[in-house]
């Protein structure tokens, strides 16, 4: 069974057609892409699958759960975390801080049970602090714990979000042009670190425009065109397909 599946997806805004009738499955363990020159749909789609926008029509199901339209925090509970392309951290909260933002979808203590500052809730508060130790840890940031995001660099700040997004304990993460802003040697470095992440039980699927890392990190690659999906197979498919090589190189 597929974690998730996307059928007929469409969303316009005015006059514009940004996702047209696309569908695809992205399988549990795997490492899935989607590509395509700017303006192609690509993070709106992702807004879609996540809850930040509701579609016109089409469905969305994660874990054979219908999701589409559901708010992000209802979607990032059942176990659907995302990054952004646009990094969106609270500046003046630490690091570590902001980490443990992500793990809160995991809490079970109520406001009230927060105002009256009992004890399981302080108890609460140190395993999920514990627990985004242990996501900053996993991505070698943890020395950064104690600053404060806005003094970070762009690539610790990329970082950072991802760590709060696996602080949540995701069964899959999206990845919205995670190598944005970084070097070749950082990108390299991004490269294992997916694949650390799908290796340990997290399935991934990512929007990315380095080619590079989406050819040698990705098991299937969708490719948008206009809103629309022209293609969809494995890296070295994709790459031949008459249609994607149109679509990036022209005629």
């Amino acid at each position: 069974m597929a974690l998730l599946e996307v059928a007929g997806l469409h969303k316009r805004f005015g006059g514009v057609q940004a996702v047209k009738d696309v569908s695809f499955r992205v399988e549990p363990g795997t490492i899935k892409a989607v590509i395509g020159p700017n303006g192609a749909g690509k993070t709106t789609l992702f807004d879609l699958v996540s809850g930040f926008r509701a579609p016109d029509a089409g469905t969305v199901r994660f874990r054979d759960t219908p999701i589409e339209g559901r708010p992000p925090h209802e979607i990032a509970a059942l176990g659907l975390s995302r990054t952004f392309q646009n990094i969106k951290l609270f500046g003046h909260m630490t690091a570590l801080e902001n980490v443990m933002v992500g793990r809160h979808v995991r809490s079970r203590a109520g406001f009230l049970a927060g105002m009256l500052d009992l004890p399981r809730t302080r108890r609460e508060e140190r395993e999920i602090e514990a627990a985004a130790l242990e996501a900053m840890e996993f991505l070698g940031i943890g020395p950064l714990a104690g600053l404060e995001a806005s003094s970070l660099s762009y690539g610790q700040q990329r970082s950072v979000e991802l760590a709060r997004a696996l602080a949540s304990e995701p069964r899959m993460l999206l990845l919205d042009e995670p190598a944005a802003g970084l070097n070749m040697r950082e990108t390299s470095d991004l490269a294992r670190l997916i694949a650390r992440i799908r290796d340990r039980g997290v399935t991934v699927l990512v929007v990315e425009h380095d080619m590079s890392l989406v050819m040698s990190i990705s098991d299937e690659v969708v490719v948008l065109s206009f809103g629309e999906k022209i293609a969809e197979a494995d890296p070295r498919s994709v790459q031949q397909d008459p249609d994607v090589v149109r679509v990036y190189l022209g005629e």
